[in-house]
């Protein structure tokens, strides 16, 4: 995928990814060298740009490290690292704070003594209020914090519109080491070989694998196919988080309606006002998400109904506007006024809660290799996400990242990089467009909220045939894009016929329970580079 000539760069470390897990460890590696972060399209498009919800950390009175913990542990069904979710909640307040020492303006309400303190809100699987939050915009707000530090960091030098093909690994086989990543200027077609101490992908999940997703359209997988085919680890690729509540519209893309509507009481019901949580599980519309999603699935089926319904219009008027501005406002651009109105709602893919293999420091199996934010299995969702702990991990642990490099990554490899990428005639750009919705439909329908044995080998045929046939121009981003997408929906299916138990948000009609034997991580990897 990269011709024979690249130009040769040379930096301490790189970033791959500009959300908050590249920022954050771009931002601790800047004290011991250059760093350079590259972004496939403009450094704010991240998916932790379009995170709604908050941020959780037990900073309440009543909260405690111990609560945090046990409720991200029940959350993820019997497979979270322990250790992994004792590092999150006892070192993400500290997280928080210094973003707002960074000048993060989260929302704040007077206490009963009169002090300004910050207010925290509740979400689905939290049993006490520890959601930090801006309005509907948290991840934005993160994100314009981090970005406006990083333009006054002059080590830290931000490369737009530069997309990663592959990462550039050297040794003996069966023992890569990454020695940085194979690089393409989107806008000159200049292709270039990054060279750096350590190298850190922070690219973020895959929504794009589906055709009805949440995420921004720079949610392709990348991460994850770059580092399979390097070679690296890879676990848990069949727990894919769908968002219970996006809108339903005809003439609008899905949009996520922030679980913080249900967290202030707002009510999941038919088309008819008939509610239905209560059947299904006794916190009702704050029980976890994966419940969340497949109670909506089974009542949409039983119904044949099309969509369902989040209504919040019994909620003062002023709070809505006040606290869900982006909602509000998204909604009335299509012609819903949910002061008034039910919100039509169904569930879409949200999140990648499996990923490249780490440890508490962001290693990966592959030497000068980290890995950080949503394209990482760091263990702390396990088979489900609870909700908001998604950018304190990417902050908690791409800063424990950035502090390991410094210290285990002293010095450039002398090994020499090889190619990734076989070579085959080239596909029709047109072409591998169509392979990819074709893909897109597939997994949609084949590998969503309840799945069968029968129906994802069926699928998995067909995209391996798929996958096995193409090869992209380097010159054109969107092909790449298209082969890491198609790649990673094999992945997923791959792992998910693995997993003969239901667990978590791996839901399947032939093996409907959980099992204590199958109560393991699902591995995955390409044995050779």
């Amino acid at each position: 995928m990269i011709g024979n000539n690249p130009m040769k760069r040379e930096v301490d470390y790189l970033v791959i990814g500009s959300g908050l897990a590249g920022l954050t460890f771009a931002l601790n590696a800047s004290a011991a060298g250059r760093v350079a972060l590259l972004t496939k399209r403009s450094r704010s498009d991240a998916s932790s740009s379009w995170a709604q919800g908050g941020i959780a950390g037990a900073l309440g009175d009543d909260d405690s490290f111990a609560l945090h913990l046990q409720d991200t542990l029940v959350a993820g069904a019997g497979l979270c690292n322990t250790d992994a979710v004792e590092t999150l909640v006892q070192e993400g307040p500290e997280r928080i704070r210094e973003l707002m020492e960074m000048g993060a303006g989260f929302n704040t309400e007077i206490d009963e003594a009169g002090n300004t303190v910050l207010q925290l809100g509740r979400e689905g699987g939290h049993s006490r209020n520890r959601i930090v939050h801006t309005a509907d915009y948290t991840g934005w707000e993160c994100e314009r914090t981090l970005l406006e530090a990083v333009r006054n960091t002059p080590e830290i030098e931000v490369y737009e519109h530069f997309f990663v093909t592959d990462l550039a690994v050297g040794g003996p086989q069966g023992s890569p080491e990454c020695l940085g990543a194979w690089v393409v200027n989107a806008e000159t077609g200049e292709q270039s070989l990054f060279r750096a101490k350590a190298t850190l992908l922070a690219t973020g999940g895959s929504g794009q694998v589906y055709q009805h997703t949440t995420n921004p359209q720079v949610a392709t997988g990348d991460g994850a196919a770059m580092a399979w085919r390097a070679g690296a680890l890879l676990a848990n690729m069949e727990f894919v988080q769908f968002h219970p509540t996006t809108l339903y519209h005809p003439d609008a893309r899905a949009f996520l309606i922030t679980e913080a509507l249900r967290g202030e009481g707002g009510i999941l019901q038919h088309d008819s006002g008939e509610q239905f949580m209560e059947k299904y599980h006794p916190l009702k519309e704050l029980a976890p998400r994966d419940v969340v999603a497949r109670a909506i699935v089974q009542e949409m089926k039983r119904t044949s109904a099309e969509c369902l319904y989040l209504n919040v219009s019994h909620l003062p008027s002023d709070l809505l506007h006040s606290h869900f501005p982006t909602v509000t406002e998204r909604c009335l651009s299509v012609g819903i006024d949910i002061t008034r109105q039910p919100i039509p709602i169904v569930p879409a893919q949200h999140y990648q809660c499996g990923g490249v293999v780490t440890d508490l420091h962001g290693v990966t199996s592959i030497p000068r290799l980290y890995a950080a934010g949503e394209v990482a299995c760091t263990g702390v969702h396990g088979a489900n996400r609870l909700a908001s702990n998604s950018l304190l991990e990417a902050m908690v642990f791409g800063r424990r990242a950035a502090l390991h490099a410094l210290q285990h990554a002293p010095t450039y490899s002398s090994e020499q990089p090889v190619p990734l990428q076989k070579t085959s005639p080239e596909t029709d750009s047109a072409q591998l467009a169509s392979l990819w919705k074709q893909v897109r439909s597939l997994m949609q329908r084949n590998a969503g909220i309840v799945r069968t044995s029968a129906e994802m080998q069926n699928a998995l045929g067909k995209i391996e045939s798929i996958r096995e046939s193409i090869c992209p121009t380097v010159a054109h981003m969107e092909a790449v894009e298209a082969v890491n997408a198609i790649q990673v929906a094999s992945l997923v299916l791959q792992s998910a016929l693995m997993r003969k138990e239901s667990r978590g948000l791996h839901y399947t009609l032939d093996y409907p329970k959980s099992v204590e034997s199958e109560r393991h991580d699902t591995l995955i990897y390409r044995s050779a580079f």
